[in-house]
């Protein structure tokens, strides 16, 4: 079923579009065309800044400018809102290889694994079920994976994390945070590249390589590939994975101020011996368990092989009086195949018996076209110069579901699990489900310079937000929002060279995808959300801090009652909504150069989340977050050295769940702290490797599936041994 768009709606959004394109050429003959424009240090031509600053060959972990809270161009101490950007330099540093490795080091995130393939982010109490990339907000139905958490960085630059609401960017969304992950860029005019291999822990294998190249004499067409390969086993048993990555892209200057830029990927994901699930919490007498880490409850036969595909184009073109004009469109394409085996139930203490296997395979597809148009530039009022940004985004996708029957049966003995149980005869794919999403939009956003040092950052999106579809669970379903007004406000001011006090405010809109006792969808969250503190910026930007405090508000947020859904199978647990939903806390993080050689990043977060009754919610997620890294290029051996070292540590989370015997019962994950330490030898100023030691001192660790007693091990003590080519 198509969602449908009255004629009304359609002719309001015609019409604000060519209001846009109507005011463009005034507010771009207002500009000073004498202003000198500032352009970013990378290596690029004309427009530049518009696609954003590259981290690459910085060796920083800060950066100048980012995009993803508001359309305008700013550094991370004129935006009014907390920011974390993961750089290339600290990407290969602590060797994170997927978005989870990123997530779980970045300040005020948390990710609870509680699958071995699924995931949830978290930030400030709330989900994160929206990647960007490049940009463009990428809907995840977090229960439907696609293999979205084990996203390769082979083909970024950087991780972008800005918490709190982001409603003017990404529209319908959380009041989380957004993770905007940027592509790599075809910027080199000379031939340039790197050759990495890797092994590691548990047969670890990993070959990468990255070039870059002009294709002509003048160096106004230039390519850049870059392909990866891993395979590894586990230290879960069954389980093996293997990953494959190509990414391809390409800029050409086709006039002075015009560039085209474009590029396609492709990430294929083939784990063996995924856990569907988790491992039971209780024995059937209603005592605990307590399994090795490399227990698993998956077979020999299971997989869940995931692709996706994406292709992208953007034009843009800057004219001489600072005014850019941008055209994009993004096509992305993922699908899952998988051939699971859930195991439900308690095993009797002695025998192993008592669980229940539940088979199931599903091929799941979502596609996704973005397109947008942007204009974003300087223009003078009263005597100031000042920035406005207006555009248009529309946005489709399409999710399809289908599913092969099939029959369970006892488990047999679970205490003695060998993952030799047989797979079944699968029947024939059929419809399980689909759905439409659809989201047409107009933003625009002005940074008003009131003084020399205070400037006002306001913007509004008008969103028309449509959702259809059916699925095994309930009748067909349609949700249609038009003209959802989403404001931002915010106040930068600067009380010297160094500091600068801020405040900023948005609402909040999200339709949410958990289901009532009768199986209906509950109604959209609402509420807003507000945020001060203080920022400082140092040698030039290279180092940037901030303390921020946040207090957000929402109605309706589903909450799980632990009751089941009638008819559902496996099944699915009811939610309700909760009144009053507040989390509040604080943020404190630096981020950058220190000295000479020594980079830094440190976090610390805290928040409490309470319903309207004070009572605490998504207990799961932990209140408290520690996150550090440094290193330091020590002065010896010429400077060949590198040391580093950090701690990622949160407090306790728990929940609570029934007994076999019907007890409510506290399932708890004490405070941690993991200790990861790396070293770096420059052989050659060419060659150099790298060692990187996870968890050096082997926490046994878990995430916890909630809604069905289960919880999932972490991964114990592991090292890694890089070596890499620069020519």
């Amino acid at each position: 079923m198509q969602p449908k768009t009255s004629k009304k709606n359609k002719s309001r959004i015609k019409t604000l579009t060519l209001m846009v394109g109507l005011a463009l050429p005034a507010l771009s003959q207002a500009a000073d065309a004498e202003k000198e424009v500032v352009l970013p240090t990378v290596t690029v031509t004309a427009a530049g800044e518009a696609l954003g600053e590259s981290t690459e060959g910085t060796g920083s972990y800060t950066t100048g400018k980012t995009r993803t809270s508001t359309p305008l161009s700013m550094s991370i101490r004129e935006t009014p809102q907390a920011v974390t950007v993961v750089t290339r330099q600290r990407i290969e540093d602590q060797n994170f290889k997927t978005i989870t490795d990123v997530l779980n080091s970045v300040t005020g995130v948390s990710v609870n694994q509680y699958e071995t393939h699924r995931a949830q982010f978290t930030a400030r109490g709330f989900d994160i079920n929206a990647l960007m990339i490049d940009g463009v907000p990428t809907t995840w139905d977090q229960p439907w994976s696609s293999g979205e958490i084990m996203s390769s960085l082979a083909m970024y630059d950087r991780v972008e994390v800005v918490r709190g609401a982001t409603g003017l960017m990404t529209g319908a969304g959380d009041p989380s945070a957004a993770v905007n992950l940027v592509h790599k860029r075809a910027s080199s005019k000379e031939l340039a590249g790197s050759v990495t291999a890797e092994v590691g822990s548990w047969s670890e294998r990993r070959a990468m390589f990255d070039v870059a190249t002009p294709l002509n004499e003048a160096r106004t067409v230039r390519a850049r590939v870059v392909g990866e390969y891993t395979a590894s086993d586990s230290w879960i048993d069954h389980l093996e994975e293997e990953g494959k990555t190509i990414f391809a892209t390409f800029e050409v200057d086709l006039a002075p101020g015009t560039l085209l830029a474009a590029g396609y990927s492709r990430q294929e994901n083939d784990p063996r011996g995924s856990m569907w699930g988790g491992l039971p919490v209780f024995y059937a007498d209603g005592s605990r368990t307590h399994w090795d880490r490399s227990k698993s409850t998956s077979a020999d036969w299971v997989r869940w092989e995931s692709t996706y595909e994406n292709y992208y184009a953007n034009l843009q073109h800057q004219f001489d009086n600072g005014w850019t004009v941008k055209a994009s469109y993004s096509h992305g394409d993922r699908e899952a195949d998988s051939y699971l085996l859930y195991l439900s139930g308690a095993p009797d203490r002695v025998t192993g018996l008592g669980m229940y296997a539940f088979p199931g395979s599903y091929n799941v597809r979502t596609r996704q076209n973005d397109f947008g148009l942007q204009a974003d530039g300087p223009f003078d009022l009263l005597g100031r110069s000042h920035e406005a940004a207006i555009g248009y985004v529309n946005s489709r996708q399409q999710f399809n579901a289908d599913s092969r029957a099939s029959t369970g049966g006892p488990a047999g003995d679970f205490n003695h699990w060998d993952g030799s149980y047989p797979e079944p005869a699968w029947g024939p794919l059929a419809y399980y489900g689909d759905g439409t999403l659809r989201q047409e939009a107009l933003y625009g956003a002005l940074r008003l310079n009131v003084a020399d040092p205070l400037k006002i950052i306001l913007g509004l999106r008008v969103t028309n937000y449509e959702r259809s579809g059916n699925d095994v669970y309930s009748s067909p379903y349609q949700m249609e929002f038009d003209h959802e007004l989403t404001p931002y406000a915010g106040i930068v001011y600067d009380l010297n060279d160094n500091f600068s006090v801020y405040a900023s405010y948005t609402d909040i809109f999200q339709p949410q995808q958990v289901r009532d006792i009768s199986g209906k969808y509950l109604a959209p969250i609402v509420g807003k959300s507000t945020e001060a503190g203080v920022k400082s910026a140092f040698f030039d930007g290279r180092l940037n801090a901030s303390l921020s405090a946040f207090r957000i508000k929402q109605d309706n947020l589903g909450q799980a009652t632990g009751v089941d859904i009638p008819g559902t199978v496996p099944p699915e647990k009811a939610y309700e909504p909760s009144s009053g939903a507040t989390s509040k806390g604080f943020e404190l993080e630096v981020a950058g150069e220190v000295t000479r050689g020594w980079n830094v990043s440190a976090g610390y977060s805290q928040f409490k989340l309470t319903d309207a009754g004070g009572n605490d919610i998504n207990t799961i997620y932990p209140r408290k977050l520690i996150r550090l890294f440094t290193t330091y290029r020590l002065p010896v051996l010429e400077g060949a050295l590198t040391v580093g070292g950090g701690v990622d540590w949160q407090s306790e989370t728990y929940t609570y769940a029934d007994t076999p015997q019907g007890v409510s019962e506290k399932i708890e994950q004490n405070d941690y702290a993991l200790v990861n330490l790396m070293a770096r030898y420059e052989i050659t100023r060419q060659l150099s490797a790298q060692l990187n030691i996870n968890n050096l001192f082997d926490e046994e660790i878990y995430g916890m599936f909630d809604a069905y007693s289960q919880i999932t091990y972490g991964a114990p003590r592991n090292a890694s041994l890089t070596v890499n080519y620069k020519f």
